[in-house]
């Protein structure tokens, strides 16, 4: 059977303005996530940091988001994404503000973490948002758009950002973006609806904030075998992209590979120029032909794998011709992990896809964490090994490969066996000589 062509249905601009509106906030978020990816050096020269100090910093906001992911997913179903939204503008800007004036490596460390909840708020929020104003089969093209905007906040924590700590400085530059940040929660409060007809969330789709209510609506959408398979889709396809642009990329590219720290930079955007450009293709195909999706998948993973083989197979220096498509290659991992979220939009009820697009969005979070810390502690243990210190990322990606497999023919059965009933499934699928049988 051919990949499944679906008509997609059209929102109408108001829905559009009030999406745009809300993933700026994600835009703010990105950039002061990424923005140590360039400040990496300036923050270890400021705080007197090694290694394995400075990767605490992206360990501790990555591990504070990825815990935050299932209750943002819980609170935005509660509260609505509107006032979500608006805490996590407000959270990023003090965050910021915080790192701009910090003078010691203790309150540095606190004013991640505060950035990394404010983080956490924001994705998951404008998703659930989107889910409201769009049909189900706009809602890749969606997500994909707005992973593709936020990459505009990635390009500003690049080269703009290492000339602006070059010029007016870390205070100055810092300051300016918390107070921004800090600003725009009121356009968030004046603009956004959290449906096409409501200000906020009607009672009638909000969820309990009891334990037993949360425990439950986590419980139900981690047993649904899509959500499994959007969790480790997530987890395999966005580590390696994030750990580059996050934190390692630069210093790798400056002491590994003896590039100029502008060079350095430059190189960097390859990867956000690559998954911007590619993100909204991505989305038209999986929105207009999911059955393609896991496809996508799938070769991406063979592709990250063979790209790892060249890269640190390469003896000396690996010259830009090789360099460049490599990044470029492993930034089609952040498109593509967009899959996991339309999984959980398609395989869970309205008011439990914030929950569930939680669970799959801690997957690449998680582990993000690990393997920046994993890379820190053995660039610390080596002396600098990065050929060594990147093979934690090679290791966490077979591992998640095989996990995701394991998963997807666990949701294939199930698939298959409500087709086999007569049941509605949001793909049709053809049964395949590695299916396994359809459970009883």
């Amino acid at each position: 059977m051919p990949a499944q062509r679906v008509p997609l249905s059209v929102a109408g601009a108001g829905s559009w303005l009030i999406w745009f509106t809300a993933a700026v906030v994600y835009v703010l978020a990105v950039f002061h996530r990424t923005s140590l990816g360039v400040a990496g050096l300036e923050a270890a020269e400021r705080f007197g940091i090694g290694p394995a100090a400075l990767s605490s910093f992206t360990v501790l906001q990555l591990a504070v988001y990825a815990t935050m992911q299932v209750p943002t997913g819980v609170l935005v179903d509660r509260f609505g994404p509107r006032r979500v939204l608006t805490v996590a503008a407000l959270l990023l800007g003090t965050g910021q503000v915080l790192i701009a004036v910090a003078g010691s490596y203790p309150l540095a460390l606190l004013a991640r973490g505060v950035l990394g909840l404010g983080d956490a708020l924001t994705f998951i929020s404008v998703l659930r948002l989107a889910a409201n104003h769009f049909p189900a089969r706009q809602y890749p093209i969606v997500a994909t758009l707005t992973g593709a905007l936020g990459f505009a906040g990635n390009l500003a924590a690049t080269v703009p950002l290492a000339l602006l700590l070059g010029g007016p400085g870390w205070i100055v530059t810092f300051l300016f973006a918390g107070a921004l940040t800090l600003a725009y929660a009121a356009m968030v409060q004046w603009r956004v609806l959290d449906t096409p007809n409501t200000r906020s969330q009607p009672r009638d789709e909000r969820g309990s904030l009891s334990v037993r209510a949360i425990g439950t609506q986590v419980a139900q959408a981690w047993s649904v075998p899509g959500t499994r398979v959007g969790f480790w889709t997530h987890f395999s396809t966005m580590f390696a992209p994030m750990v580059l642009k996050l934190l390692w990329g630069v210093p790798f590219l400056v002491e590994a590979q003896g590039r100029g720290r502008e060079q350095a930079s430059g190189i960097i955007m390859t990867l956000v120029i690559a998954a911007m450009v590619t993100g909204p293709a991505v989305g038209a195909i999986i929105g207009r032909w999911p059955a393609a999706r896991m496809v996508l998948v799938v070769g991406y993973l063979a592709g990250a794998v063979v790209t790892w083989s060249v890269l640190l197979s390469w003896s000396g220096v690996v010259p830009l011709g090789v360099l460049l498509p490599c990044f470029a290659f492993l930034a089609l991992g952040g498109p593509v992990s967009t899959v996991g979220f339309a999984l959980a939009r398609d395989y869970n009820p309205i008011g439990r896809v914030g929950t569930a697009t939680g669970v799959v969005n801690m997957g690449g979070f998680v582990a993000t964490t690990v393997a920046a810390l994993a890379i820190g502690v053995v660039l610390e243990l080596t002396g600098g090994n990065y050929r060594l210190a990147f093979l934690a990322m090679v290791a966490m990606l077979v591992l998640a490969g095989y996990r995701l497999l394991v998963w997807l023919l666990r949701a294939r059965a199930a698939v298959l066996a409500a087709q086999a009933r007569g049941d509605d499934v949001p793909v049709l699928l053809r049964k395949r000589l590695w299916d396994r049988p359809a459970p009883s």
